[in-house]
């Protein structure tokens, strides 16, 4: 650790995650592809770096119990290849940090279009009709070049509904074929045979499709009768093709109580995860900031998850990062920590520390349509745009982002022993307070925030 934090072994680092633009690749990543052999030549300064790598692996292989043929198999896969470079990069320009900073965000949401075929009452993007800004096919392709060079692992397409762009798939494919990971976030229902096989014909890997309970409840928010059965049977499709599937529930009021019923659907559907969306007022979000559940509810429903994880056949996850609190106040067999379970163990755990909860403008940022970049889709703060801005610089100097990362700046939250694991959801301190340094007013621990909120709404209600 201490060694990562000297200086020149930053500065070597730094050199060794660069981008090399005779190879077109950072220099890290060319030096893992030839190392592994799916690369056989390259320039003198990445054959460099490849000597300096090797030992490195086959030390990391040990250290993992793992076979150098068993960790070569493992990186095959360029993303993974990717994620390794973004973490190197990020000790080299933060150093050793709680949570960890990676030198590139692992995932960027992108709204490619504001255009969209349902009506949901909390959507954050207020989507219904294409702008007129929206970046063209050639501005989106050098998007991509630009994220790519940057280090981004993951490129979740998003929107409004991303499948009614007419160019969506020429942008998947060019992304996969970056080695980027891409996935695609979306309502499912123009998901058919024929559009599932062609997802994955162009590089779509994983798929998110929202599900906001029973029929009556999802169509009752959704503002479509119908698009249940055909969300549904998008799900059929996409897990027929062996794409990986992430149901997503955003939980309010409305839909609580139905939430046992999504999981148990989705067990029987055979997709990968259930996810827990947190409810934020933005968007037309806004006009039911009253469908929000209590700090006492969230916390039934992440205990809730938590055991049921133990005995479901999928994973169940939150994107509220109290989730990772509650289950180290309960028995900690495993730690939910971005997006994925952490089986426990003191090294685990504080591995689980160090990855943190609320990733906004850490591990991940967002971007409109138009190319502003924001720390998060639920989140509307324009920190600069991907047509005018060095993202380079963006991720490593820029104040929000850098604030974001620092837990122990925040109000009620900063004194926490959790802050590490959790901080709050950042996107709902902005939203309710309008400065993200607030608290998060859905944890158990910020009740009397929630209360002044709840009182705030209805003397406003009695003055109208």
């Amino acid at each position: 650790m201490h060694l990562v934090d000297n200086p020149l072994a930053k500065k070597s680092l730094q050199s060794l995650a660069a981008y090399c633009e005779k190879c077109g690749k950072s220099r890290l990543e060319v030096a893992l592809e030839l190392f592994i052999g799916v690369r056989e030549d390259a320039c003198l300064k990445c054959k460099l770096a490849e000597k300096i790598i090797s030992p490195v692996m086959q030390r990391g292989a040990k250290a993992f119990n793992v076979t150098i043929d068993e960790m070569k198999e493992r990186f095959k896969d360029a993303y993974w290849r990717k994620g390794l470079a973004s973490v190197i990069k990020g000790l080299a320009y933060f150093g050793v940090r709680k949570p960890f900073v990676p030198g590139a965000p692992f995932l960027v949401v992108w709204d490619v279009t504001y255009a969209c075929n349902l009506r949901c009452k909390h959507c954050y993007a207020t989507a219904g009709k294409p702008l007129q800004d929206e970046l063209t096919t050639e501005e989106a392709l050098d998007a991509i070049d630009k994220l790519n060079k940057l280090g981004v692992t993951i490129i979740a397409f998003s929107g409004g509904e991303p499948l009614v762009r007419k160019d969506i798939f020429k942008l998947t494919s060019y992304a996969a074929s970056k080695g980027i990971y891409v996935a695609i976030a979306t309502n499912g229902t123009l998901i058919t045979k024929e559009m599932a096989k062609k997802m994955k014909e162009n590089g779509v890997s994983y798929v998110q499709i929202s599900l906001d309970g029973t029929k009556k409840t999802h169509e009752n928010f959704r503002g479509i009768k119908g698009c249940y059965d055909k969300a549904v049977e998008g799900i059929k499709n996409c897990v027929r093709e062996s794409l990986f599937v992430n149901v997503s529930t955003t939980v309010t009021k409305y839909n609580y109580g139905d939430v046992p019923a999504v999981i148990d659907l989705c067990e029987k559907l055979g997709v990968n995860w259930f996810m827990h969306y947190n409810f934020v007022p933005t968007g037309r979000g806004k006009e039911i900031v009253k469908a929000d559940i209590t700090p006492e509810q969230r916390e039934e429903l992440l205990k809730m998850l938590y055991e049921k994880n133990k005995t479901s056949n999928i994973s169940l996850l939150s994107t509220a990062p109290q989730f990772a609190r509650v289950a180290l106040q309960c028995d900690a067999e495993f730690v939910p920590t971005h997006f994925c379970n952490v089986a426990t163990g003191e090294r685990l755990r504080k591995l689980a520390e160090f990855i943190g909860g609320c990733g906004a403008g850490r591990f991940y940022m967002s971007m409109r349509a138009n190319g502003d970049i924001q720390p998060c889709v639920f989140f509307p703060l324009k920190v600069g745009n991907i047509k005018k801005d060095n993202l380079q610089d963006l991720w490593l100097h820029n104040k929000v982002f850098e604030e974001l990362r620092n837990k122990d700046i925040l109000e009620g939250c900063g004194s926490c022993k959790y802050r590490y694991y959790c901080g709050g959801c950042r996107a709902r301190a902005y939203n309710y307070f309008g400065n993200y340094l607030k608290p998060d007013p859905g944890c158990i621990n910020n009740k009397e925030y929630w209360q002044a909120i709840v009182s705030s709404t209805s003397l406003k209600q009695k003055e109208a």
